[in-house]
C-alpha cells in the first residue's frame, strides 16, 4: 500500500479485525506515518487503513481491542472514528480523499446499526467533533461506539432531573476541542468515556486539554470512565470490562457531588 501510494494510488487496506494489526505496527508507525516528512513534503501518502474495532460482539482477546491511542500518539498519521451511519458514509470518503494516511477506526458494534444517510450533503468536515444532544448539567464525550451508550446514559439520567450534553470527538487525532470547551465553559462538568483502558489514552489526553484551556470554569474535575487496565477479557467477562450506561451515570453522581 505504501509502494501503491507513493506512485500515485489511493490503496484502502482492511485489517480484519483490530488486534490484528500490530503485524503491521512497524510500517504503520515508522513508515506511513514518516514518509512525508523524511522526503520533505516530496512524496504523499494517501493510504486508509480499516481497522474493525472495539468490543460488543461476544469475541474472544484480539477480537475486541481498542487500539486508536497507539495511532493517535503517532505524528503523521490522522485518526478518525464515526459513530453514525451518516458519519460513516462520509467519513470514509474524506478519509480517502485525504493526501495524509488516515486509521479509519470501525466499531464494530455498529456495523448492523441502520440511520438517515443524507446523501446529497456531508455534516461537518472530518476532523470535527459534534454536539449531538443538548443538556446544561453535565457534558459527555467520547467516540465510537461510545457515543451511543452516552446518550443511553443522557436519557436516563434525565429521567432522574439532570440535564447532560453529549459530544461526539470523531477525530481522535486531530481533535476538534472548540466544542468540547464551549460545551464545559456551559455545564461545568465533564465525563469521558471509553472503551480502551484508561492510562495513557485518548480519555486522558483529552481531560487534560480541558482542565489546561477550561479550568476556571470547571465546577469538579474531569472524570473518566473507560475499560479497565488489563487485557481484554474473555467474552462473558465484557459485559464487566466495557463502560455502560451504569457506570457513566456513577460517574455523573460524582461529578455533581461537588
Amino acid at each position: 500500500a505504501i509502494g501503491l501510494a507513493m506512485a500515485g494510488f489511493r490503496p484502502v487496506v482492511e485489517i480484519q479485525f483490530d488486534g490484528f494489526v500490530f503485524p503491521a505496527f512497524d510500517q504503520i508507525t515508522t513508515q506511513l506515518a514518516k514518509m512525508t516528512n523524511r522526503l520533505e513534503g516530496a512524496a504523499s501518502l494517501p493510504v486508509v487503513i480499516r481497522i474493525p474495532y472495539g468490543g460488543h460482539i461476544g469475541a474472544i482477546e484480539h477480537h475486541q481491542e481498542s487500539p486508536e491511542t497507539y495511532f493517535a500518539h503517532t505524528p503523521g498519521l490522522r485518526v478518525v472514528s464515526p459513530s453514525t451511519p451518516n458519519d460513516a458514509y462520509w467519513m470514509i470518503q474524506d478519509a480517502i480523499a485525504s493526501n495524509d494516511p488516515v486509521i479509519f477506526l470501525e466499531p464494530k458494534a455498529k456495523y448492523w446499526m441502520k440511520g438517515e444517510v443524507d446523501s446529497s450533503q456531508r455534516a461537518l468536515p472530518l476532523h470535527a467533533s459534534r454536539i449531538v444532544r443538548r443538556g446544561t448539567d453535565v457534558t459527555l464525550v467520547g467516540h465510537g461506539a461510545m457515543v451511543a451508550t452516552l446518550l443511553q446514559a443522557a436519557a436516563l439520567a434525565e429521567s432522574e432531573g439532570t440535564s447532560c450534553e453529549v459530544v461526539d470527538v470523531r477525530s481522535l487525532s486531530p481533535i476538534d476541542y472548540a466544542p468540547i470547551l464551549d460545551s464545559v465553559r456551559r455545564t461545568g462538568r465533564m465525563v469521558y468515556a471509553q472503551e480502551a483502558p484508561g492510562n495513557v489514552s485518548v480519555g486522558s489526553e483529552v481531560a487534560a486539554t480541558v482542565m489546561e484551556r477550561a479550568f476556571f470554569a470547571l465546577e469538579s474535575p474531569v472524570i473518566r470512565v473507560s475499560g479497565f487496565d488489563v487485557p481484554f477479557p474473555p467474552a462473558k467477562l465484557e459485559g464487566t470490562y466495557l463502560p455502560d450506561a451504569d457506570r457513566i451515570l456513577e460517574a455523573v453522581d460524582r461529578a455533581l457531588a461537588y
